[in-house]
């Protein structure tokens, strides 16, 4: 261990807490102490060889060395209050009342004294305060201003040595104030040196924060144009971060999330207290990231924490306010918030699937199981209720009715279980659509005439055939043309209509009925839905004829749009493709969503739902 080594160690052992932890103050500090303690223990080591020399000392000298005891209670006033600037003001005060005191007595301006009121400044300037300098600098040239009056007024007089001993006497004083002047230079480069690490290894370590860090640290104006951003910005974005100075990060931003990034860092800058808010940024795909996709751009999630800058970090000619902002890339999270929300959207349709089921098959089931159960009863006791012939037909005829009711319901169920499963196939075939319409609807003429309907098929005879499945297309239209029926009042007309558009056939089933308020067409086509409360129905059904019609629209690659109002009646428009594709799922392109809300129809529009597979 080095004699340097252990004078370090020792002053660090003086040092006041406060400045144990930090290295520029703990250096200041041990600049401070080490000459003073050095010099004032040399000095008291060399007062008895100078006793020995010099004999009996005068009053003059007595009190110069006991000058030497300040620098040590001076070094013990820093150790102990940690006040560095404290000190200095009291180290100018004990040097500047020693210089006074030898040079009032040696011959005031003219004495050898008087060139250290120079050090006295220079001395403060190790302070790095203005305010001491200043105290320092004033003191030095109230001391000067002082002898210089007093020699005018021929106040002092010069003691009564040879020109050999004052030029000696004036040599020490230059020489020793030199030597001194010296030694707080090397201390002040030794400050400077210290600084300059500090800062180094400052620099190094944020450089390797900001260059490591996932996190994005900006700083922004109140306006949001960006002053500084950390290279984090480059992978985040996938663009130069100094593309993203000025206003280049605003104009990535989302045009419906932009009053919310700006109105956080508004709030930020004026109001004081951190906040969050989170955006979309626009981001840059890497070349060649994506086949035939290179060049595009995705818009991703962010978070960013936004709080107004420390005064102590302002520019000193800046006056307006600046925020420092961390963003963080939450496009995970809210992926995860939006399959949540499905999820959760997914189980309220399923509970409200299973409500409607239960609502609608314990009617649709029981009605026909109870006509079935209680004519049989009635047959089976014939003898007590004396039926004839004639009765006995009639009960048999309504309980195959509700038999063949009950089974249609089964058989609907079936059917519609399969399609959701995905096991329900169909066979394309040409067949010519103009046969099968006009077909299903002399199957029905009856029931219309029995209603007080009128019901008007309107097809043109040069149909071209169609590639598809025939029975689904029948069975379409059946289903179509039943339900127009079914709610369309006496007196009322059902129309079914079919023409081409391009590369598809467009069927028309319209009617004159009651209608579908707007709140229950968006539902239309879910299974088991009938339109209204349940206790308010008028109609028997499952409420699965549109849910089937959609899912065979689906698998023909069709789709299926309903118009209605109420009391005006519903159009019910299925597109089907000339020719049969097979529907393919389409899968997602990016796992970056941007969770934008849909936008309803205007209220004053015709209300519409367009379902397609």
């Amino acid at each position: 261990m080095t004699v340097l080594s252990i004078i370090r160690d020792c002053l660090d052992a003086l040092l006041h807490p406060s400045a144990r932890y930090d290295a520029l103050t703990r250096a200041r500090h041990r600049l401070f102490m080490a000459p003073r303690l050095l010099g004032s223990l040399a000095a008291f080591a060399a007062f008895p060889i100078y006793l020995a020399m010099r004999g009996a000392p005068s009053a003059l000298e007595v009190a110069a060395f006991a000058w030497l005891m300040a620098p040590i209670l001076l070094s013990w006033f820093l150790s102990r209050t940690g006040r560095y600037e404290g000190a200095h003001l009291l180290s100018s005060l004990a040097l500047a009342s020693l210089v006074m005191v030898v040079a009032v007595n040696t011959g005031g301006i003219e004495s050898f004294a008087a060139i250290w009121l120079v050090v006295i400044p220079l001395e403060a300037a190790l302070s790095a305060s203005r305010r001491v300098v200043a105290f320092a600098s004033m003191l030095a040239l109230s001391c000067a201003a002082s002898l210089i009056a007093a020699g005018c007024l021929d106040m002092l007089r010069p003691p009564e040595t040879g020109a050999a001993l004052h030029g000696m006497l004036m040599g020490f004083g230059v020489a020793s104030a030199a030597l001194y002047a010296a030694g707080l230079a090397f201390g002040a480069e030794s400050l400077a040196r210290t600084s300059v690490a500090l800062l180094n290894t400052e620099e190094d370590r944020y450089r390797l924060l900001a260059r490591n860090m996932s996190d994005v640290i900006s700083r922004h104006r109140r306006n949001g144009a960006v002053q500084f951003i950390s290279p984090a910005a480059e992978t985040m974005l996938g663009t130069p971060a100094a593309r993203l100075l000025g206003h280049g990060l605003f104009d990535r931003v989302h045009v419906a999330d932009r009053p919310a990034y700006l109105t956080a860092l508004s709030d930020a800058a004026r109001g004081g207290e951190a906040g969050s808010v989170e955006f979309r940024l626009r981001r840059d795909r890497q070349r060649g990231s994506e086949a035939g996709q290179g060049g595009q751009a995705d818009f991703i999630w962010v978070e960013m924490r936004c709080r107004p800058l420390d005064q102590a970090a302002q520019p000193a000619m800046s006056s307006e306010a600046e925020v420092v902002a961390v963003m963080r890339d939450v496009t995970d999270r809210k992926v995860q918030e939006q399959a949540l929300d499905l999820a959760h959207a997914a189980a309220e349709q399923a509970d409200a699937a299973k409500t409607r089921f239960l609502a609608t098959m314990s009617h649709e089931l029981r009605t026909p199981l109870n006509a079935i159960i209680g004519f049989s009863e009635m047959i089976a006791e014939e003898e007590t209720l004396i039926l004839n012939a004639a009765r006995r037909k009639e009960y048999a005829l309504l309980i195959r009715d509700s038999g063949q009711h009950l089974l249609s319901v089964v058989n609907s169920i079936l059917d519609m279980s399969k399609m959701e499963s995905g096991n329900f196939e169909i066979s394309p075939e040409p067949f010519a659509p103009h046969a099968a319409l006009v077909s299903c609807c002399n199957l029905l003429a009856l029931k219309a005439r029995e209603n007080g309907i009128d019901l008007i098929a309107s097809v043109s005879q040069d149909l071209p055939e169609i590639t598809g499945d025939p029975r689904a297309f029948k069975q379409i239209v059946l289903n179509l043309v039943v339900n127009a029926i079914k709610f369309t009042e006496r007196g009322g007309k059902v129309t079914a209509s079919a023409d081409v558009e391009g590369p598809r056939l467009m069927l028309r089933i319209s009617d004159t009925g009651v209608g579908i308020a707007a709140e229950d067409l968006k539902l239309i086509g879910a299974p088991f839905f009938q339109a209204g409360k349940t206790y308010q129905r008028r109609h028997e059904g499952t409420g699965l004829g549109l849910s089937i019609v959609k899912s065979l629209v689906g698998l023909h690659s069709g789709e299926m749009t309903v118009q209605s109002k109420i009391d005006e009646g519903t159009t019910v428009t299925v597109a089907l493709p000339l020719v049969f594709t097979a529907p393919t799922i389409q899968q997602p392109s990016s796992n970056i969503a941007t969770l934008t809300p849909s936008r309803s129809p205007s209220h004053d529009q015709t209300p519409q739902v367009k379902k397609s597979a």
